[in-house]
Formats: structure tokens, C-alpha cells, sequence
């Protein structure tokens, strides 16, 4: 009977998303860790594997997964390259390692074992007339094995049956009983490491002119510099595209526009071209290409924002008018967020007419900047289009380009911010920026690092965006944007800033999480040197990030216990690269902060009154911790938090 081929059990297997309706992520070339429940009847001993395989076929590799408690199993694997792959689970009854076991208990209880012992011979036969897909060696092992045991008196085959050797030899070579498998494979999804692991850096290009003059792409190459010197790897521009005049918006969004106004960059297309064309002012598609290859030679790679949303003057609405929703006096329906409108923009839809001509336009659209040495894109409002085209489009263009990253701004519900990241999202906006009491923190990213989301979202912690200038920032001074930066950027394993943060600009339209004088409608001129900036924080923190193998795996989070309500307190550990780091941050810019805290010696094993070395990232001394009990002061003023390294006994100390 079919059902009873399997007869070992697998449950809460770990990487199993909705029943494998959607692949779980993980980094190629770094290993993590598998876990699933694996159980049998009775007491015999049993054994399990992972097996993973390519999703273009190709060879099976299998990693044997270890006991770990209460038939909890785990195993350390990895995914050699970026791409779709497959795993599943198999699981044997060892029938030898049972009978060894077993025996061994008898013959320390002075128990005679000769039937024993040929019951061992029998396995070992079994093994030899199993294995006739044994290579030459370990069969030739056997038959010699086999042969000694053949001639031996009961002491000589209880030496040689339970030595190590033939334990060994047996593990190799004996056959799979009750080989079960489960019930289905299960999609991994594999990206390259700046998808877990990014410092961004956004800026609009116009606003980078000399002398208050629209910015070139020319102009943007000149301050690749100033860019890569702060320690971002990716510079992320909004819309880059000709942006329409009808229904222009104005300075701070007003509803009318100058002549020289520039207008919002999302509504996107004009005359000269939409999605797949750039601003005149910008410069050309061959300025474009020698940006990306500068940028490329600084070590930073360009991310585009790719919003499906159009200007009334985009190509698309004549070409296309099918896409487009209209209303019954026949003009076309603005973009809406009762009561709110939005002008200067409309929406297309995705169904009726629009299937699947529109589907394969905005693929092409990702495939056009993919070309032109783009795959990094900021999708804009992803949880306003349908989940169906995402998953459809993301899985089309990562069939062409695996290393193609995708990074969902959607602000919105947490079923529906999870869905995004389950169907193909690589990266997700958070609620980060909400985010600010020490409870509030710790709650959200213990559910980010701990439960199963971890293992499908990876989120991306920006302290600020042109569209949300956080209230907190409005009114916590120069010490509330150092705060910020040091949580977004080793809380998390991507994380990014909007710029003029780096000169904590925080000023508000009244009573709004908005910019006054928003760069989204005007051109702005930045003085990044002015006094009380915070680029020497910046460059700290992306340099402490890029030398500590720690920081680069966001689920290895923890925190430790500080005794006070306004100190947040967490580590970061690597053991296997003997990475340890510890961060204190003083929530509160407005006091300074005086509080205890537990050096978290059970970490290692150590007892509470143990002596742990330790350096001051911050400062470069080294000293020794002694016992487990400290206290620390922080003043928002002067250092509003602490960076630490521990060298536990036997760390390396380079």
C-alpha cells in the first residue's frame, strides 16, 4: 500500500511557506539553517537529509541534518548561486546504528550477545548486497569486513562490529530502511548578497545643479565621491522619466505651477516619452549608461524607481487608451485617495483590455533598465496593483536575471506588506519609521527576526523618505537623527537614508510627516557641510557595518537586558566568524541616560562572574569587563550610543 511507504513523520518543517505555495529566501553562498520535526515509531534510531536541487535540473546535493532536541532536526546548508531552487526532506530507519546501540547497552550489562552479534553480520551482508551502487572503496571495505567477521570467534566479531571503524563504515554504506520522503518540494528562492545586506542612499538628481541649476546626470557622477565616502553601496534615484505639464503641481504641492516649475517627478511621461525615456534635463540614455559604469567603478550600484503611474500627457493614454480607466463625460479618472486627488497623475488598470498587453509593457519596461545596467529597482506603491502581476512580472524578469533585486514601498497593512514579500518581493518597506519606544522596538523586530516572516521578508529600515519626514525627526534635533541612523542601520541588514538627513533637515509642513519646500515639486540647493551634520556618524556606522561579518546576517538580532525604559540594548553574533557586537542607544534626545546593564556572558557559556575582553568601536581601546554587571552612561548631546566588540576565551583578537 502506498501509505505505507512513509513511515517516518515530518512536521513544522521550517522553510515552508503557506504549504510551499511560495518560496522562502535565503542568500547564495551562505549558509542557514534548515530545521523540521522528524520522528518514527517504536525507538529505533533514525537518520534525515535535506536534499536541494536546481530549478533548471541538474544534480541533487544533500546535506544530512543533525538531532538536535525533542526530534527537532537541523542541518546547515547553502544555495551555490542566485536563481530558483527546490529542497526536500528524506528520512531512514539506520537499522545498524539500532542494533549498535542496542548492543552496546547488553554487553555492559554483561549480557551474552552471540545471537547479537551475527544479527550484526547479517547487517553487514545486507549492506554489501545492497550496495550496488557503492563505489570501489567503501565495497571493498565491506567485503573485507565481511570476510573477517566470517572467521572471527564472538570476541573477535564484538571487536570489530563495534569499533568506530565499522560504524563508520556502516553509516557510509548501509541501506536506507523505510526510506521516506516528503510529501512535496518546497521553492527557495536565492539572491545575491545585497539583497540582505545594503546601505542605500536616495537623492533626485535635478537637485544636484550647480548654482541652483537643474541637475544633470553629469553632475551626479561629479559627487559619486561624496556618495561612496559616507559608505552606501546603492544610490537610488525616483523617477527619472519626462514628466508631464498638464495639471503641473507647484512648490509644496500647490495646485498651480510656474513655467519654470518642475513639477513631481511620479507623474510620470510627457511628449518626449514615458517609462522608457529620460528627462531632457537629466541628459541622455548614453549619459545614463556612464553613470552606471562610474558608479559602478566607485563601487555603488543605481537603483531606479520603477512607479506604474502615468502623467495625463503619457504616450501610453493615446497609444494604449484600453489601460486607462475613463469616466462616462470621457475623461480619463485621476489617481484618487478619497477625499484626496491627485491631478497630474493617473492610474492604469490591469484587467479587461489591459491583459495581457499592459503586463508584458511594464515587464519589458524592468527589462529595458536591466539592459542598461540597473537591477536594483524601488517599486512604488506595490500593494495598490495586483499581487497576481507582481508575481507574474518579478518571477519573468528573474528567470532572465536572478541577481535582479526588488524593494516594496508599501506602507501598509501587515498581511498585505507579507503578502508582497511572499510573492517575490526581495526586500520590504517597514514600519521602522514608526517605530520608537523601546518596547514598540523590540516587539516588532522580534516578530521580524523570530517568527516565520523571517523567513520570506527581509525588511529595509529607511529612517526617512522624500515622502515621510517622520515627526520624531521634526523635534528631536541633531541627537534624534544619530539615534535613528544607528537604529535603522545595525538593527536591520538593509536600511537607508534620504538626503539632507545627513544635515538632520527636518522641517516640516505644520501639523504633516511632509517636507516644507519638498523637493518633489522644486528644485532644492544642499549644503551637506554646513554645521552640526552628522557624516562623520554616517561614516562610522557604514564602516563598522561593512568589517563585521555580524552585521550582515539580519535574523542573528538579540537583546539583552538595560535598565532603563529609554535604552535599548542588543547584540549582533557570528560565532563561526567570531563576530560579536553590542549596542547600547539612548532613545531619549533630550536627556542623557545613566543605566545598568548585563554583559551578556551566558553567551558563551561563561558564569555571571566571568571577565570578557572588550573594545570600544567608538573610541578603539581595549579593556576587560569583569562579572556580568555594569553601568553606562549616555548623553544624547554628546554620544548617544555605544558601539562594543566582546572576545570571548578562544575569539580571535585581530
Amino acid at each position: 500500500m502506498t501509505i505505507a511507504r512513509n513511515r517516518i513523520a515530518f512536521e513544522g518543517v521550517s522553510h515552508e511557506i503557506d504549504g510551499g505555495r511560495f518560496a522562502a529566501k535565503v542568500i547564495a553562498g551562505r549558509d542557514f539553517t534548515f530545521e523540521a520535526d522528524v520522528f518514527g515509531d517504536g525507538h529505533d534510531r533514525i537518520r534525515a537529509a535535506v536534499q536541494l536541487r536546481a530549478d533548471r535540473g541538474g544534480p541533487v546535493t544533500e546535506a544530512e541534518m543533525r538531532h538536535l532536541v525533542n526530534d527537532r532536526w537541523a542541518a546547515e546548508i547553502s544555495v551555490p548561486e542566485p536563481g530558483l531552487w527546490w529542497l526536500t526532506l528524506i528520512a531512514w530507519r539506520d537499522l545498524f546504528a539500532t542494533w549498535h546501540e542496542d548492543t552496546a547497552k547488553k554487553i555492559a550489562a554483561g549480557q551474552r550477545v552471540s545471537l547479537e552479534l551475527e544479527e550484526g553480520r547479517r547487517l553487514v551482508a545486507e549492506a554489501l548486497d545492497a550496495g550496488a551502487a557503492l563505489k570501489a572503496r567503501p565495497k571493498k571495505a565491506l567485503t573485507q569486513l565481511l570476510a573477517r567477521l566470517e572467521d572471527a570467534d564472538d570476541a573477535g566479531r564484538q571487536s570489530l562490529l563495534m569499533s568506530d571503524e565499522t560504524r563508520t563504515l556502516m553509516r557510509e554504506t548501509g541501506p536506507r530502511t523505510n526510506l521516506s520522503q516528503y510529501g512535496r518540494d518546497l521553492p527557495l528562492r536565492a539572491d545575491r548578497d545585497a539583497a540582505g545586506f545594503s546601505a542605500w542612499y536616495e537623492m533626485m538628481p535635478r537637485s544636484w545643479g550647480a548654482d541652483g541649476s537643474h541637475g544633470t546626470f553629469d553632475d551626479v557622477i561629479d559627487r559619486l565621491d561624496y556618495v561612496r565616502d559616507l559608505g552606501f553601496d546603492v544610490l537610488y534615484f525616483p523617477p527619472i522619466h519626462p514628466i508631464g505639464r498638464t495639471n503641473r503641481k507647484g512648490p509644496n504641492n500647490s495646485l498651480t505651477a510656474g513655467p519654470d516649475d518642475p513639477g513631481s517627478p511620479y507623474a510620470i511621461g510627457a511628449q518626449e516619452g514615458g517609462h522608457k525615456a529620460i528627462h531632457p534635463d537629466l541628459g541622455t540614455l548614453e549619459d545614463f549608461d556612464r553613470l552606471v559604469a562610474a558608479a559602478a567603478d566607485h563601487g555603488l550600484e543605481i537603483a531606479l524607481d520603477f512607479a506604474i503611474q502615468c502623467s495625463p500627457d503619457h504616450p501610453w493614454i493615446k497609444e494604449h487608451p484600453k489601460w486607462f480607466d475613463w469616466r462616462p463625460d470621457g475623461s480619463i479618472k485621476f489617481a484618487e485617495n478619497p477625499p484626496k486627488k491627485y491631478e497630474d497623475i493617473v492610474n492604469v488598470h490591469f484587467y479587461r483590455d489591459a491583459l495581457p498587453s499592459l503586463w508584458l509593457e511594464l515587464r519589458d519596461v524592468v527589462l529595458f533598465w536591466v539592459a542598461h545596467g540597473v537591477k536594483i529597482f524601488r517599486v512604488d506603491n506595490p500593494h495598490t496593483k495586483p499581487f497576481p502581476f507582481w508575481e507574474w512580472m518579478i518571477a519573468e524578469v528573474q528567470a532572465r536575471h536572478p541577481d535582479t533585486i526588488f524593494l516594496a514601498e508599501a506602507f501598509t497593512r501587515p498581511k498585505v506588506m507579507k503578502r508582497l514579500a511572499k510573492i517575490g518581493f526581495t526586500q520590504s518597506y517597514s514600519y521602522f519609521t514608526w517605530r520608537h519606544s523601546k518596547a514598540e522596538l523590540t516587539e516588532y523586530l522580534t516578530e521580524l527576526t523570530r517568527e516565520e516572516c523571517r523567513h520570506y521578508m527581509r525588511p529595509n529600515f529607511f529612517a526617512n523618505t522624500p515622502d515621510i519626514n517622520p515627526y520624531f525627526l521634526q523635534t528631536s534635533g541633531r541627537p534624534g537623527f544619530r539615534t535613528r541612523l544607528v537604529l535603522a542601520a545595525t538593527l536591520a541588514g538593509n536600511y537607508g537614508i534620504y538626503n539632507g538627513f545627513e544635515i538632520c533637515e527636518g522641517r516640516p509642513v505644520p501639523g504633516k510627516e511632509e517636507y516644507l519646500d519638498s523637493e518633489k515639486y522644486q528644485l532644492r540647493q544642499w549644503d551637506f557641510g554646513q554645521p552640526g551634520h552628522i557624516k562623520d556618524d554616517i561614516r562610522l556606522i557604514n564602516r563598522i557595518r561593512a568589517e563585521h561579518p555580524a552585521m550582515r546576517d539580519f535574523t542573528n538580532l538579540r537583546f539583552f537586558p538595560a535598565h532603563d525604559d529609554d535604552v535599548l540594548y542588543y547584540g549582533r553574533f557570528d560565532k563561526d566568524a567570531d563576530s560579536f557586537l553590542l549596542f547600547h542607544v539612548n532613545l531619549d534626545p533630550r536627556a542623557p541616560r545613566e543605566f545598568g546593564f548585563e554583559v551578556p556572558l551566558w553567551e558563551f557559556g561563561l558564569p555571571d562572574s566571568a571577565s570578557i575582553e572588550v573594545q570600544d568601536l567608538l573610541q578603539g581601546n581595549r579593556f576587560t569587563w569583569h562579572g556580568k554587571d555594569h553601568t553606562l552612561t549616555l548623553d544624547p548631546d554628546t554620544r548617544p550610543y555605544a558601539i562594543w566588540r566582546l572576545f570571548p576565551p578562544g575569539a580571535a583578537r585581530a
